[in-house]
């Protein structure tokens, strides 16, 4: 197994300085990865990215991350990236990259992604420029997340994730008003997880939704923005096949632990 701990949505500012240190010093005895799914500032300024970088730093396991749209707010996100980076965080956008856990490979690969809406109930790339450019700003992200993911399938990876920040399908949107559901994710990013495979899915955003969903191909979803899960991160633990070893089906295990 691969124990993969993940949050989104902590938005720190310097007056939380040490919040969540505390809790997340304890994932080497639980934990061998830390994904984090977005909207990790309040307003994206690099005083709030040193924050962040100050409670994740030297962990003792991997910390991968995406940005989110609070992140992006100042137009810094590119500092925001610098800074986190110098505290050994891995931030990933229409990239990928691959741990070593136990023996085996796990792979990761991360987008913002965008907002536009859901099957059925989606935006168009039609009509005015400004409308386009809008849709166009999603379907980037998922190409994006799909070379990622495909980029993966060469690895030999034991386990494959999908990290976001918008949510790729509908069912984690649960409790969030209807009428903001076409900017909270869209289904691009979900059509691109199933067309690449992988073995989850996390994203954050949806403040109000729910924690478990899936796509249309059967890869599980997990909404991990923490007004969601309550606490620090939540646990999950993924199957890894070993290098040669034959992957089965995506499945994921409900296991986690208070943080």
């Amino acid at each position: 197994m691969v124990r993969v701990a993940a949050v989104g949505d902590i938005h720190l500012s310097p007056d939380c300085r040490g919040l969540l240190r505390p809790s997340f010093e304890t994932l080497p005895l639980c934990a061998d990865l830390l994904l984090l799914a977005g909207d990790l500032t309040r307003h994206g300024t690099v005083s709030e990215a040193e924050v962040v970088a100050a409670e994740v730093g030297d962990l003792g396991v991997p910390v991968v991350a995406v940005l989110g749209n609070h992140d992006y707010h100042s137009e810094q996100e590119a500092d925001v990236t610098r800074v986190l980076t110098d505290a050994g965080v891995t931030v990933l956008e229409g990239e990928s990259v691959i741990l070593p856990v136990g023996g085996a490979k796990v792979g990761v690969a991360g987008v913002k992604g965008f907002c536009g809406g859901f099957a059925g109930r989606s935006a168009g790339e039609f009509g005015e420029r400004e409308m386009k450019e809008f849709v166009r700003t999603t379907r980037r992200g998922a190409e994006g997340l799909h070379r990622a993911l495909a980029g993966l399938a060469d690895g030999d990876c034991g386990a494959r994730i999908a990290l976001t920040h918008f949510a790729p399908v509908p069912d984690t949107l649960a409790g969030e008003p209807v009428e903001i559901y076409p900017f909270l994710g869209s289904y691009l990013l979900a059509e691109a997880i199933d067309e690449a495979g992988a073995d989850l899915a996390l994203h954050g955003h949806a403040h109000l939704g729910t924690e478990h969903g899936m796509t249309a191909g059967g890869v599980r979803v997990r909404n991990v923005a923490q007004p969601v899960i309550r606490k620090a991160f939540a646990l999950y633990h993924l199957p890894l096949a070993r290098p040669g070893e034959r992957r089965g089906e995506s499945r994921e295990t409900a296991a986690r632990t208070p943080a």
